[in-house]
């Protein structure tokens, strides 16, 4: 039973280091994921790894509640991410008690930092488990400052259902070529497709080994994520721009309408991913490596894309993380980028030129308060109201001022935190 446990070690070592990294810098998870020490796991290490580190990510709130009534001080990081791990094994990915705590146990032996602390980690984890359950209500679920911006912004029946959430791995979502049979891809891979042509499944495991990965006709992108793209109704022909454009699934969606093309980000690395992304899918744009509020180019554009950066809170299904990185200064900091972005971007609009603006944020400050902050300094923008469940938004997103503000917990679409608007260029 000792060498079994063993044989685990190593798996419970890289989610040891992606939740370190995660929790410690903005982008750590997948930045760990493709550092060398993960990648030369065994594939099924590397699964249970990942698997283990999103499920402490997802139940962090209630762990660490847990936690605090059994530490009578800080321990050091290495300390408490075992802790956190172990308490994930045994209450949320069935893994027996005494191997959680073993395994734990095992890790803080072999690492001079934690090594003090075995006993702790031993006696900490055997409390939780002889205390039973962890909490599971609403305010418990997500960091206290988000929570309460949540209550604030929509009310507290709606900041439950929100945090409600985070604890639930959603389905894969998966955009398409207009052209590609996607009734047949659903029907293999036992999905639906759902209203504004995203197919979702909920199968698991190697997407590269889906149906038709390699004959590039579709991409993984959430429901949300597809719908901004959609609201600048393309024409074949027509120049299209789109701002921030890595990791490149709006770029894919505007180059398959027929649009020309021009992808701009700041990150060359991540805009690797998006030439990447066009070689597979066999699609052709100009990538430019710019930072796109000083980007010097004088070309005008029939349609703007901006998905400013952002909180990125409302993608909490699927980077659990971001609700843990995220710092309370951090909304404030980015509104300011996102108001010199939109003029950016508005400068880059033809006469009559339509712009869509999108954070995957759930603040307000970085969606509805940027829209009135840009139409209050630029006379020459209108905003141009989106229609009752265009672009295959959900009925309940629609806001009186006919923007989008879609949040996690509605039960029609199952979706990202998204806001958007629409503008013209007078």
């Amino acid at each position: 039973m000792t060498q079994e446990l063993n044989d685990g070690l190593p798996a419970r070592e890289g989610a040891l280091a992606l939740i370190e990294a995660a929790l410690s810098r903005r982008g750590g998870l997948d930045e760990a994921a493709s550092a060398n020490a993960f990648r030369f796991l065994e594939p099924r290490e590397r699964a249970f790894a990942r698997a283990l580190a999103m499920a402490a990510l997802r139940h962090l709130g209630p762990i660490d509640r847990a936690l605090a009534g059994k530490l009578a001080k800080e321990p050091p990081p290495r300390v408490r991410n075992l802790l956190r791990l172990g308490a994930t094994q045994a209450f949320f990915l069935e893994v027996p008690a005494f191997a959680a705590v073993a395994t734990s146990v095992e890790l803080a032996a072999a690492n001079k930092t934690s090594r003090p602390f075995k006993g702790l980690v031993n006696a900490v984890l055997r409390g939780l488990l002889r205390d039973g359950g962890l909490s599971d209500a609403s305010e418990h679920l997500a960091p206290p400052w988000l929570y309460a911006r949540w209550v604030s912004a929509f009310g507290r029946d709606t900041a439950d259902a929100i945090a409600a959430q985070i604890g639930f791995e959603p389905a894969t979502d998966l955009s398409l070529k207009p052209d590609f049979d996607a009734a047949a891809l659903a029907a293999e891979l036992e999905g639906e497709i759902l209203p504004g042509g995203t197919l979702r499944t909920e199968r698991r495991g190697d997407v590269s080994a889906w149906p038709a990965f390699e004959d590039g006709v579709w991409w993984i992108q959430d429901a949300a994520a597809a719908i901004p793209a959609r609201l600048l109704n393309l024409q074949p022909g027509e120049t299209a721009l789109d701002l921030c454009a890595a990791p490149g699934g709006k770029t894919l969606q505007m180059v398959a309408a027929g649009a020309q093309v021009v992808a701009v980000d700041r990150s060359p690395a991540r805009l690797g991913r998006v030439t990447e992304n066009l070689a597979r899918m066999k699609l052709t744009a100009e990538v430019i490596a710019a930072d796109a509020g000083v980007w010097e180019d004088t070309r005008t554009f029939d349609a703007v894309l901006l998905d400013a950066p952002c909180s990125a809170t409302g993608t909490f299904r699927r980077h659990p993380d971001v609700l843990w990185a995220a710092r309370p200064g951090d909304v404030a900091s980015l509104a300011g980028v996102q108001g010199k972005l939109l003029d950016s971007a508005a400068g880059r609009l033809k006469p009559g030129g339509r712009l869509v603006y999108c954070v995957c944020s759930l603040e307000p400050e970085e969606g509805e308060a940027q829209v009135e902050a840009f139409l209050a300094r630029r006379p020459d923008i209108k905003l141009d109201p989106i229609a009752p469940e265009e672009g295959g938004a959900p009925a309940a997103s629609l806001t009186p001022r006919g923007t989008l503000r879609i949040l996690p917990h509605h039960r029609d679409g199952g979706l990202d935190g998204f806001f958007a608007a629409r503008f013209v260029k007078v």
